[in-house]
């Protein structure tokens, strides 16, 4: 099931030929780590020879793992630069959240002035955590981010759990829920004065599924022209907010801004609580380490990437929560329903259809940027044999993940038809803070076990033991101030991969049907590993 699938008899498509199934075989027994008559290793000839398999810090010339490279005839080209890395985080984490519902801080905090060191803080956090990404993804340099970092620092059972809750849940919920916010407002802009009908919702969510799975199963190029297009078009929304709230400042509008300590003191939970709402906001921050094989000069452009686009975006967050209180009170704020629509509506009269058309396109524009994320995940993980083999194929044409990509499309699209999307993010956002300190905790072990790697770009190793301790913390808060069963069940998932991990993956049983199951959707798809296949051509 998790083993290379024989290749296909004929791929007749300009890129491939394979002519007969002995060849086939052969790819097959190559991909999982056979010699060809040359000597090669198949698996791993994208990766430089390795003296320190056992962790002791011997030096190596790569850490990019079992990536494709150049010198395959498949491979994920490096299409993404600078600017394209800044508009993917900033995409990614401007959604919704700040233009519908920044309300959730003031309902947990109590306190204007608290719920603003928060945002502030979840952003501070959130650079934090990617400036140590940013290390971890320029020492290795495939796809896949926590996956890639966990099998180099701990080894496969911990990578595989973590793909087996992102690829099931994490990724595909967070998209629902994007998706869901698109199809809310987009639909408004037809109905006057009675909610939109949840089945036209859900079609429209499902349509937007459906259209960003086409423009990235299309093109590498065309899905980060959309994602800088719909990026530069959120950021004029931001700057419209700013500018309304600047002009209601300088009116004198700054009675909602005093007295903002006067609440009640927040207790420890409820803060670890208001964390995962402003941290929710903020999600996204990571998302450019799932696509370091495609970025232009990584060991540059991703830490500049990072460094330039979350301060951007926390900026923007400090300036908007502002540009709210300068028109409205916290208590406004808090009964809104759409706190961005509401503050259109009172300052810029005509053109109030500006906002809900700007939540649109955020949520559109962090959609696209999520799939384009979440498809790399799937092609790592299934490339070293954690997930269906099918899923780390790549067109032959167009070299997109396209496998990868639909699966989480239709999981997705599943929940936005079935699922109650909500519950699960609020128990499962722990879940994610679980492996974000996982990753933390892989950076401090290689600076030990393997301190001769490759390390273009390092950070402080106090900034991973902080970021590593409040994860604990927003672990382990919120089950102490309000312990529910949720959070067990929670464990139980993650846990339970281990029921596929060890059969399928530890012990390699392969069912003989999975041949013929990966044999029909590669010929479906037109899609091709991106290892073992160029002595083929």
């Amino acid at each position: 099931m998790f083993q290379h699938a024989y290749q296909a008899n004929h791929i007749e498509n300009g890129h491939v030929s394979i002519s007969d199934v002995s060849k086939a075989n052969w790819g097959a027994q190559i991909g999982n780590g056979a010699k060809d008559p040359n000597g090669s290793i198949g698996r791993g000839t994208s990766e430089a020879a390795e003296t320190d398999s056992s962790g002791t810090g011997g030096m190596r010339d790569s850490l990019e793992g079992t990536g494709s490279t150049q010198n395959d005839l498949i491979h994920l080209k490096r299409r993404v630069g600078l600017f394209s890395g800044v508009a993917l985080i900033v995409g990614t984490m401007i959604g919704s959240g700040i233009f519908v519902s920044p309300s959730g801080l003031l309902v947990r905090t109590g306190s204007v002035g608290v719920s603003f060191i928060i945002w502030m803080a979840c952003g501070l956090l959130s650079l934090l955590g990617a400036l140590a990404y940013a290390e971890l993804g320029t020492m290795n340099t495939s796809s896949g981010a926590e996956w890639a970092y966990f099998m180099d620092a701990f080894g496969a059972w911990p990578a595989f759990l973590f793909s087996w809750v992102s690829t099931l849940v994490l990724k595909p919920s967070q998209m629902a829920i994007i998706c869901l916010s698109f199809a809310q407002y987009a639909v408004e802009a037809f109905v006057a004065e009675c909610d939109p009908p949840l089945t036209v919702v859900k079609m429209v969510a499902i349509l937007a599924i459906v259209s960003i799975l086409f423009v990235n199963c299309y093109s590498v190029n065309l899905g980060m022209a959309v994602q800088n297009i719909f990026t530069s078009a959120k950021l004029v929304a931001v700057l419209i907010v700013i500018c309304g709230g600047a002009y209601k400042l300088f009116q004198g509008n700054t009675q909602h801004l005093q007295n903002a300590f006067s609440g009640p003191t927040p207790s420890l939970g409820a803060i670890a609580t208001a964390f995962y709402t402003g941290l929710w906001a903020y999600d996204g921050w990571n998302n450019l380490n799932y696509v370091t094989e495609e970025i232009q000069n990584p060991s540059k452009n991703l830490p500049r990437s990072i460094i330039i686009g979350i301060p951007l975006v926390t900026l923007c967050y400090a300036l908007i929560n502002v540009s709210y209180l300068a028109a409205m009170s916290a208590t406004e704020m808090i009964e809104s329903e759409a706190v961005a629509v509401t503050f259109g509506n009172r300052i810029l009269g005509a053109l109030a259809w500006l906002m809900p058309l700007s939540v649109t396109i955020s949520t559109f524009g962090s959609a696209n940027g999520t799939l384009f994320a979440a498809g790399r995940l799937c092609f790592a993980a299934s490339r070293e044999g954690h997930l269906l083999d099918i899923l780390s194929y790549v067109h032959v044409r167009r070299l997109t993940p396209a496998p990868g990509l639909i699966f989480h499309s239709l999981i997705a699209g599943a929940m936005v038809l079935y699922g109650t999307i909500d519950s699960l993010i609020d128990f499962f956002s722990f879940t994610a803070w679980i492996f974000y300190g996982g990753a933390m905790l892989a950076l401090i072990v290689m600076r030990y076990t393997k301190p001769n790697y490759p390390r273009p770009y390092k950070v402080p190793l106090i900034i991973p033991i902080l970021v590593m301790v409040i994860s604990g913390y927003l672990v382990a808060a919120p089950i102490i101030e309000k312990p529910q069963i949720e959070y067990l069940y929670a464990v139980v998932f993650i846990f339970a991969g281990l029921i596929f991990y060890v059969p399928f993956v530890h012990w390699g049983y392969h069912p003989k049907f999975m041949d013929n199951f990966t044999l029909f959707f590669q010929m479906l798809f037109e899609v091709v590993p991106t290892t073992s296949m160029a002595m083929f051509d």
